[in-house]
Formats: structure tokens, sequence, C-alpha cells
């Protein structure tokens, strides 16, 4: 029998699916068994199991909920911007259940008490689950640690003064040293600022032509490699954050390949954008790290199809309306990417040939599951029922007024995509439903 979307039983088979598993898409359709919030049973085939509830998933992919280790709800500090509630229902819409907050709050997420809000107000939402960051230094001043041992306790899942990059080099060795005896990352914010000065844009072509100051890429690049080497010398986990250079790629590839423990994360606009986008000084193409050139664009993909670059986080940073019509140079850093980051991924990696489906499902799943060691990411009997129903052929023009996001700042307004969530499950309970992509009707109808 049919269930009603309005009303979610305890038990019930997801079927007509084609499942995702282990970095590939079955060929077959198959089912999975939910139950009180678990996965009892994934499969192919029909579930053979009369008198359970099921729900058509219309030959969609069955993936596991998407997971983002790199966001900005802006709470406390700066709710006008976004609320952790209002992020929460951004990342169902986006498919994702698990995220990431980063600490450069208004107060910073600095102590257990801060850590502590955050997860409760997460809770609170009950849309996704939150994990937060906690900041690296008191303050993200970059002058004295912070207790890391009760943030853990409290729940946070890594450190970062992110927005902010580390500069005594001392302190970051220490940061790794006791985030080593936590297992925990410490998630570097690669930028040297006496480099970049006050750079506003990539330092190219662009730049001189719209007589913007820029940013060079040896700031990213010489930052990439000191935090490395401390990471090597000190047996830390360094992850490294919004990875935009060819420089950096190749930094990180090296360092793997001598068996430094780092992990890295690219965001979608930086493997889609170039930096030619600003030409006509609209900020919402400005962002830190900046959009580069088109060879560092390629680079970036290159560096997350053959595993440099271990998974896809979108630096989800929401900015007031007002705050985004500033002049270009005058405007804040970054862009919202939560509702758009797997239609991008599909657009631009997948459509494009750099990458399979199944490949850009595991960068957004498994692989971040893992860099935190999280345990979530994947459809197998036992594991917690998050998971999202994606359609990747289902195309649609990104508007404003269509954001959950209290921001509207996205790179893509007025783009046509391919590829969106129809539904997304938390603890097998119904979080999102897209009512185009899964319309009343036998067949979806396609957005306009």
């Amino acid at each position: 029998m049919q269930w009603s979307w309005k009303r979610i039983p305890a038990e019930y088979l997801v079927a007509n699916v084609k499942l995702y598993q282990g970095g590939k898409i079955a060929r077959r359709k198959g089912f999975m068994h939910v139950k009180k919030g678990r996965i009892e049973q994934v499969g192919a085939g029909e579930a053979g199991r009369e008198g359970l509830p099921v729900l058509d998933g219309r030959g969609l992919v069955c993936a596991p909920g998407l997971i983002d280790m790199h966001v900005h709800f802006r709470e406390p500090g700066q709710e006008e911007k976004e609320t952790i509630a209002t992020g929460s229902l951004a990342a169902a819409c986006g498919g994702f259940t698990s995220v990431v907050t980063m600490p450069n709050t208004e107060p910073a997420i600095d102590h257990s008490g801060m850590v502590r809000y955050v997860v409760d107000r997460g809770k609170e939402a009950g849309l996704c689950r939150v994990f937060p960051t906690g900041a690296i230094s008191k303050g993200r001043r970059g002058e004295q640690l912070c207790e890391y041992g009760e943030m853990v306790s409290a729940g946070a899942v890594g450190f970062t003064d992110d927005g902010s990059p580390v500069t005594d080099g001392n302190l970051m060795a220490n940061a790794l040293k006791f985030a080593r005896v936590l297992d925990v990352p410490i998630i570097s914010h690669a930028e040297d600022l006496s480099i970049i000065g006050g750079g506003v844009m990539h330092a190219g072509y662009w730049s001189a032509r719209l007589g913007l100051p820029g940013m060079a890429r040896a700031s990213e690049d010489s930052a990439t490699f000191r935090d490395i080497e401390l990471a090597r010398a000190t047996g830390g986990h360094l992850h490294i954050a919004h990875v935009s250079t060819r420089g950096a790629v190749d930094i990180i590839r090296r360092a793997k390949q001598d068996g430094v423990r780092v992990t890295a994360e690219a965001t979608p606009h930086h493997f889609s954008l170039d930096h030619a986008r600003c030409r006509d000084y609209s900020p919402l193409f400005k962002m830190n790290p900046p959009l580069r050139e088109p060879e560092d664009v390629e680079a970036v993909a290159a560096g997350l199809a053959d595993g440099v670059i271990d998974c896809i986080a979108t630096d989800h940073a929401p900015h007031t309306a007002t705050q985004k019509e500033y002049q270009f140079d005058q405007a804040p850093f970054g862009v919202i990417g939560l509702e758009t980051a797997f239609a991008v991924g599909v657009t631009y990696l997948v459509k494009s040939g750099v990458m399979d489906l199944g490949r850009l499902l595991e960068l957004m799943t498994e692989r971040p599951a893992g860099v935190l060691g999280l345990p979530y990411g994947r459809l197998e009997e036992g594991a917690v029922a998050d998971f999202t129903l994606l359609d990747p052929d289902f195309t649609w023009t990104v508007r404003a007024d269509s954001f959950r996001s209290r921001s509207r700042n996205s790179s893509y307004l007025g783009e046509t995509l391919t590829g969106k969530a129809g539904a997304t499950f938390l603890r097998g309970r119904l979080t999102w439903r897209d009512e185009e992509v899964l319309a009343d009707d036998p067949a979806p109808r396609r957005g306009a």
C-alpha cells in the first residue's frame, strides 16, 4: 500500500530506486527497508514484504544524506543573515542531513558552552545533524589556544579559525599536537595575509582590467605548504579548506604521496567558475579564496576526480541583500551554496565528463564522513536512515525567491542547472520534499 507524505510511518519500504553504495549506483532498481529510524535491509529488485507501507521512489537515486563539512550559519550574532534553523532548512532542501558549522560567529565558538549552544540549537531545529567546530585560538585572534578537550566533549568535531589564517606557526604546530591526541582535524584557512594585502579578487588579467587589488595564488600556496610541513612534523591531521589553486593541489598531492596526514576540500564555485565572472563588478562573485583562472578551476576538478582533494564542501556563507549590493571592493566575501551544490556538481563535473555520478556522491557522502570520523554517509543494514532521493536529470533555473536560506547571495542566480533533491530524510523522518521533483502525478514534472 502507498502512504501519504504528510504522515510517515515508523516502518516502511522505499521501492523503485537506484541505490548508491560504495561509490557506485546500481543499474538495477532496488529497495530499502526502514524501521524506527534505521535501515533494516537494502537490496536489488522487489522487497517481498507484504503489508508494509511503500514509498515509490519513481526511479530516483537513493543516496545517503549528503554531508557538508564547511558551512556558516551565523548564529549567534548575525541572525539577520542566517540562523541555525534557517540554515538547517536550506541543508535539507539541498539533500544534506549533516553539516559542520564554522566558529567565526559573534562571539566566536571558542569554549564548550558555545559548542553546546550550537549542538542544542541544531537539535531544536531537527532538520539535519549540526556538528560544530571550535576555534583554534581564543576569540580567533591567533594568540592563545582554546580548551580543546572540553570542546570535543561538548560535541566539537574539529578546530579552525576559518575566515582568518593562523599566522603564528608555533601556535599552529601546538594545535596540531593537541588535536592529534583527541583524534580530530585542524582545519586550515590557508592564506598569507602579508601577500594578499588588501586584495578583493584574484590577481590576474581581470583584476588589472577592472582596477581592483588582487589576491595572488602565492598567498594560498605558501600557507598550504607551511601548514603541511607542520602536519608532517607533528603527525597531526591537517585538513585544508576551500582549495582554489593549481599550486595547492600539487602541494597536497606530493604531501599525500609522502604519507603526511592531510585531507582537503573544494567548493562548487571553485570547480565551476573562474575570475572572468567578476567582469561586471558583481559582489555575487566575491569570495575568499577568490575565483581563480581557468587552469585553477580545471586543476581543482581534476583533484576531486583523482582523490587528491577528498570531498566537496560548500563554504555556505550567507549575507544580507544590502551587504551584497555594496560596491565590489566594499562588499563582504562569501556566497551561499547548500541548495545548489548537488546541481552544480552534476552540471559541471558529471555532465562535462570529469567524473561519474557515483564519484560525485562519494565526494559528498562517504568521503567527508571519513575525514571527520562520522558514522554516516552509507546505506547499509543497521545504519541510521539518513538518506535523500535525488533526480540527476531534473533541470531547473536558480531563482532568488526559491531559496530556503535566509540569504540570497548565490553565484548561480538565473543559471539553468541539472540535478535536484526530491526528498530528504533524517532518521527515517521526512525533512524536505520538493513539490516539483516529486509532483503528485506519477511522472515528475521538470522545473522551469
